[in-house]
């Protein structure tokens, strides 16, 4: 199964990705992509504390991520790969990684600069260019908060 879905959400762990997307996808682990999380033991802890019994949660840098990418997708486990934000997830697809790949944007909150594009998803123009670099790199990229929901692709996203 492997990486049933990879998902960019500021709030990394929480009730839609464990309820709503792992109900759907039934996921054994979650797979947080973060450069500053392995090195911060109370937000590790805080985010593990929202998963379900018997679910992994593990923590990666984006180096370590491109390396471990190429297991994780001939797991035999389905997991749930998840960054908080875009920078991360385009560095994680530099050159190919995740080329093939479906990206999902889900929530992204309001902060100046940044404008509505769905009730859930704001971007600014460096998240926009992250969007084009991560086609680039032969990902598709949607957004869609819950698996019911229906599915925005990039050219509304960027539009």
């Amino acid at each position: 199964m492997g990486i049933v879905l990879y998902r960019v959400d500021e709030r990394l762990i929480h009730g839609q990705v464990t309820v709503g997307w792992g109900h759907h996808l039934q996921p054994r682990r979650y797979l947080v992509v973060d450069d500053e999380l392995p090195d911060s033991d109370w937000e590790r802890e805080l985010l593990q504390l929202g998963t379900p019994p018997g679910v992994e949660v593990e923590f990666f840098t984006v180096a370590d991520a491109r390396m471990e990418i190429p297991g994780w997708r001939e797991a035999e486990e389905p997991s749930v790969l998840l960054t908080r934000d875009l920078d991360h997830m385009s560095r994680l697809a530099e050159g190919g990684t995740l080329s093939g790949e479906e990206v999902n944007l889900g929530g992204i909150h309001y902060r100046p600069g940044r404008t509505e594009v769905l009730s859930y998803l704001f971007l600014d123009a460096a998240d926009r260019d992250r969007v084009r670099a991560l086609g680039a790199d032969g990902v598709t990229v949607s957004a869609q908060d819950l698996p019911r929901s229906p599915k925005a692709h990039a050219g509304r996203l960027l539009g």
